[in-house]
């Protein structure tokens, strides 16, 4: 079971322009989610998917620097971007990493592995389908057949988000949600706003350059309610926005 790692990376997000090449504790903030998947040692190959736009030049030279794979496609249409690696990168199945989640757990995206090549026949595997890791920490794996499937027939917002149309049009596709109890879906590590990255600039000038365990992140900021306020007032994207 040959298991390729896509980071979905761009400069030009609407709200926070730049932010993975931000500087985090030492470190591009894409940097901090290369260094969390390697750590993982869960996937075959690991590629950043960028867009041929210039402006992620920048991007691409990052990953040189990274000594990660790169590759460059479409910019609003994600899912033809990771069509494209698997043709490059042949695997079995994708493990999709956004690279706006510097906070990612090692052990949750092992774990994720480790349950999607022992139970045959899954199509789809994801800690978000339970909701109880906080929004930056989530990982998910499709199989190249539900993600074929995908691209044949997803349209508009669903190819911009690459796993949607999967979850949200099964089919008979054999779908599968890892639970982290107690849950913490109220808290928000991904990076999207300013407020984002004061709490996230918080979290690593406090706990410094690591990978952090999930419950301990959670614990963390359960017992700092002054941090979890900076950016509790965010909302999340809706899927259509994208």
């Amino acid at each position: 079971m040959r298991i390729v790692g896509i980071i979905q990376a761009r400069m030009g997000s609407t709200r926070l322009p730049g932010k993975v090449l931000r500087d985090l504790g030492g470190r591009s903030v894409l940097g901090w989610v290369v260094r969390a998947v390697r750590q993982a040692r869960a996937v075959d190959e690991l590629v950043v998917a960028t867009t041929t736009q210039a402006v992620d030049d920048a991007v691409a030279a990052e990953c040189l620097a990274l000594g990660v794979a790169c590759h460059r496609g479409p910019v609003d249409d994600v899912l033809t971007r990771f069509m494209q690696v698997v043709v490059r990168w042949p695997g079995d199945a994708v493990m999709r990493f956004t690279a706006d989640c510097p906070l990612l757990d090692p052990a949750v995206i092992r774990e994720a592995a480790q349950v999607y090549r022992a139970v045959p026949g899954l199509d789809y595997v994801s800690t978000g389908l339970a909701g109880t890791l906080p929004r930056g920490l989530d990982v998910e794996i499709v199989g190249l057949p539900a993600l074929r499937r995908a691209d044949r027939e997803a349209a508009a917002h669903h190819r911009a988000h690459v796993t949607s149309y999967v979850y949200s049009h099964p089919g008979d596709a054999r779908l599968l949600g890892l639970a982290y109890p107690p849950g913490a879906a109220d808290l928000r590590v991904t990076l999207d706003t300013e407020d984002d990255w004061r709490l996230i600039s918080r979290v690593v000038g406090e706990l410094g350059d690591g990978c952090v365990p999930a419950r301990a992140l959670v614990d963390w900021l359960r017992a700092r309610p002054e941090v979890r306020r900076l950016n509790a007032h965010v909302e999340q994207k809706e899927l259509q926005e994208a």
